[in-house]
Order: C-alpha cells, then sequence, then structure tokens
C-alpha cells in the first residue's frame, strides 16, 4: 500500500502511523517504508522516526535521506549524491514485503514529485507494485481541485484509491462541512488535528477509529459525513 498526499505538509505521515497501528492493533505484521526523506539538516524529526514513535511497527526503514527540504531528485542533486533509482526502490519494497503482512510505502510530497534518477514518482512506483494508493488529503481551501487531480492520474493507471482527511479539525468550519460533501473519491478516514502530538500510546488507542475495515479500523464514512454537515 502506497501513501501519498494531495500536497506536501498535508498529514501524510501521521495518516501513515495511524494505518500502521491500526493494522498492527489487528494483529498485522507492519512495515513502514519511506523511498526518500529530504531536509534532514533542519533538525525536525525524520518522518520515519515520526511514525516508529506513534506506530510502533515490526520496521521503518528510510532507503535514501538528504540535507536540504527539496524534492528528492533536487536535493540529491544539490548535495551531490547518487539520486535513488527506480529499480532500487522497488527491489527494496518487494524484499520487505515478503517478510511482512503489510507494507506501507510513503511518498515525498505529491504524487508526482521526481523522487529520483531519471525523475520517477510515486506514481510509477505504485504502479510497478500494483498497489492501493492512500491519498491523504487537506481538509481546507484547495482540496477538492487537488484531490480531483491526483484520484484523476491514478484513474488514468488504474490504480484502486483510496482518500484520507489528513486534520480535521475539532470546530469544523463552513468552508470544512462543504468541502467534505463535495469531495472526490472514496472516503476511508478522517486524522484529527492535532493527533501527531498525541503521546504513543494514545495514539494507538484512538487510531483504529480514524480509519475504516479497509485500513484496519473502525470509521464510518457515512455518518462521519451526515454527522459533519
Amino acid at each position: 500500500m502506497v501513501v501519498t498526499g494531495t500536497d506536501t505538509g498535508v498529514g501524510k505521515t501521521i495518516a501513515t502511523a495511524a494505518i500502521a497501528a491500526a493494522a498492527t492493533a489487528a494483529g498485522q505484521r507492519v512495515a513502514v517504508v519511506k523511498p526518500a526523506q529530504t531536509g534532514t539538516a533542519d533538525g525536525d524529526e525524520p518522518d520515519a522516526a515520526t511514525v516508529a514513535r506513534l506506530a510502533e511497527p515490526a520496521l521503518t526503514r528510510t532507503l535514501a535521506s538528504f540535507p536540504d527540504p527539496l524534492a528528492p531528485l533536487a536535493a540529491a542533486r544539490v548535495a551531490g549524491e547518487d539520486a535513488l533509482t527506480a529499480v532500487m526502490a522497488q527491489l527494496a519494497a518487494r524484499s520487505i514485503a515478503e517478510h511482512h503482512d503489510l507494507t506501507l510505502i510513503e511518498g515525498a510530497g505529491g504524487l508526482l514529485v521526481p523522487l529520483g534518477e531519471g525523475g520517477w514518482t510515486l506514481l510509477d512506483l505504485a504502479t510497478a507494485l500494483d498497489a492501493t494508493v492512500v491519498v491523504v488529503a487537506r481538509a481546507g481551501l484547495g482540496t477538492l481541485n487537488h484531490t480531483a487531480l491526483t484520484l484523476a492520474a491514478l484513474a488514468r493507471r488504474e490504480l484502486p484509491a483510496l482518500v484520507v482527511l489528513g486534520a480535521w479539525p475539532a470546530d469544523p468550519e463552513l468552508v470544512h462541512r462543504t468541502n467534505l460533501y463535495d469531495l472526490a473519491g472514496d472516503l476511508a478516514g478522517a486524522i484529527p488535528d492535532g493527533a501527531g502530538a498525541m503521546a504513543g500510546p494514545l495514539f494507538r488507542r484512538e487510531a483504529p477509529h480514524w480509519l475504516d475495515s479497509r485500513l484496519y479500523g473502525r470509521f464510518d464514512p457515512v455518518a462521519f459525513r451526515s454527522h459533519s454537515r
């Protein structure tokens, strides 16, 4: 399963952690793979470390890391380092999947961000692995267009997709409620805003409530949409 976002900063890592936590609670042996991490020089917690802290999956692995907060291919070029190849990413994902019940692959930025040598993208990786793609979307302005464009790109490759709202506010405003009604795609979850600041045990206990059964949880999209109108 591949996790992408409609943009950067939409809550992709926290959504990945939530899926990992829910699946682990359901008895799955879970691996989380980050093909490329950028911005390591900023001193922020790497995405894989965030997932490990919140969800405690069986494995977290980052395949390539670069210091500058840029798209991975650009970050590799600026750093004078070799970019990750598509073949390396595919081989690593398949090898890890052999030893786990669920492998989650978290991208960087959006679906078409160049991740490595030759400009391959998360869409290319998902296609090669024939993976279901979880699209993490914003709740606020701009989400309708970005979500529809991402889903259209996935549909052209005939890849199944689920939509998860990456940060649903505790007090939704009119824009959030109308976006929820008009949002394209198959809604499969909503992560509460601020979930990433939870202590690990609380996060792991609550995560199944944020995701539906296809993502190992108990979330009801119909009830959620009805309640949030």
